[in-house]
C-alpha cells in the first residue's frame, strides 16, 4: 500500500546525495520527497552511477543527475553551481553517504590501515561540512532550509564491527552541531537522524550485519524502522513542521536507543552461556568463559 501524501513539501527543491538502488536510505528519502511534492536533484560519485541504479531513480522521478564526489571541493562547487541554474535556490540537501574500505576488508579496528580510515572519515563525516561550505560559497541555500545527514547509534556506543564508521559518525554528528550553531541567523537547521540497523547494501557489508539487526529488532519495542519508514521521518525534518529543531540527533529505531534490557532477552542470554560450546562459537575468550564459570 503506497503512502499518502500530506504535501509537506510543495514548491520545495532539493539535492538528495548517495542513494545508490532501493535498498539505501537516500533512495528511499528521493521517493518520499518526491510524493510530497518536492522538486529534486540526485547525486552520487561516479562509481556508484556505474555499479548502482541512480540513473534509473533520477529518471524516475525526472530529477536532474549531478555526479559529485563529496570529498572533492571542485565538484562540490560545481555540484551547487550546477544545481542552482536548474533547481533556483535549495530549501534542502540530504546527505546519505558513507564508506569503509576497513569494514568491507573486514580490518579489525585495532589493525585499521590509516590511509584508509582518513578516507572514511573524509567521505562519510568530513564531507558534511564540505557540502554546507559548498553551499554556503555557492549561495545556493534558501534563508530557512533544512540539512539532514543520516547516522548511527555507534557514533555514541560501541559497536565492534562498525570499526571506524563509528568515528565518522561521530565527526558526522559534531560537525552538525557546529554548523548548525553558526547557520542559526539564516535560520538554517542542520540535524542528523540516528536510524536502526538496515538492510542496505551497506549496511549489510558489516561482519555480523544480521546479528546486530536482530538484537535490535528484538529488544526496539516498536521493531526495527524500515528505510521508507526512515525516510517519512526525515521528511518531517526537511518541511516547515520543524522549522525550529536544530543541532539535533533524532534517534528513529523504535526505541531501541532507550532501552536498556528485556526480560526475555535476559533469559535467552542465561539460558545460552549456560552451554560452554555456545560460547566458544560466540568467539568467547578462555578468559570470559571461566569468568561465566565462576
Amino acid at each position: 500500500m503506497s503512502q499518502k501524501s500530506y504535501g509537506l513539501l510543495n514548491g520545495k527543491k532539493g539535492i538528495i546525495f548517495g542513494p545508490l538502488d532501493e535498498t539505501s536510505l537516500g533512495w528511499q528519502i528521493a521517493l518520499a520527497a518526491h510524493r510530497e511534492g518536492a522538486k529534486l536533484a540526485i547525486s552520487n560519485v561516479a562509481v556508484a552511477l556505474r555499479v548502482g541504479s541512480t540513473t534509473e531513480l533520477a529518471k524516475q522521478l525526472d530529477a536532474p543527475l549531478i555526479q559529485c564526489d563529496v570529498s572533492n571541493d571542485t565538484e562540490i562547487d560545481a555540484c551547487f553551481k550546477e544545481a542552482k541554474e536548474k533547481l533556483g535556490p535549495l530549501d534542502f540537501f540530504v546527505h546519505s553517504v558513507g564508506m569503509s574500505q576497513n569494514i568491507r576488508k573486514e580490518v579489525k579496528y585495532e589493525n585499521a590501515k590509516h590511509d584508509w580510515f582518513l578516507k572514511t572519515l573524509d567521505v562519510s563525516g568530513l564531507s558534511l561540512h564540505r557540502l554546507i561550505q559548498g553551499a554556503l560559497k555557492a549561495d545556493a541555500m534558501s534563508d530557512g532550509a533544512s540539512i539532514v545527514a543520516l547516522s548511527y547509534i555507534a557514533a555514541e556506543r560501541t559497536f565492534t564491527t562498525y570499526s571506524d564508521m563509528a568515528d565518522a559518525k561521530a565527526l558526522l554528528e559534531s560537525i552538525t552541531r557546529s554548523f548548525g550553531a553558526r547557520l542559526g541567523a539564516k535560520k538554517i537547521r542542520v540535524n542528523t537522524v540516528s536510524q536502526s540497523p538496515t538492510p542496505t547494501r551497506a549496511g549489510t557489508g558489516i561482519v555480523d550485519f544480521d546479528k546486530i539487526y536482530e538484537f535490535a529488532n528484538l529488544l526496539s519495542p516498536l521493531e526495527n524502522p524500515t528505510a521508507e519508514e526512515c525516510a517519512d521521518y526525515v521528511i518531517t525534518l526537511l518541511s516547515d513542521l520543524t522549522r525550529k529543531v536544530t543541532m539535533q540527533n533524532l534517534f528513529h529505531d523504535g526505541g531501541y536507543s532507550s532501552m536498556g534490557m528485556t526480560t526475555e532477552l535476559l533469559h535467552l542470554i542465561h539460558n545460552a552461556i549456560g552451554n560452554e560450546a555456545n560460547l566458544r562459537k560466540a568467539g568467547f575468550t578462555q578468559e570470559l568463559i571461566e569468568r561465566v564459570k565462576s
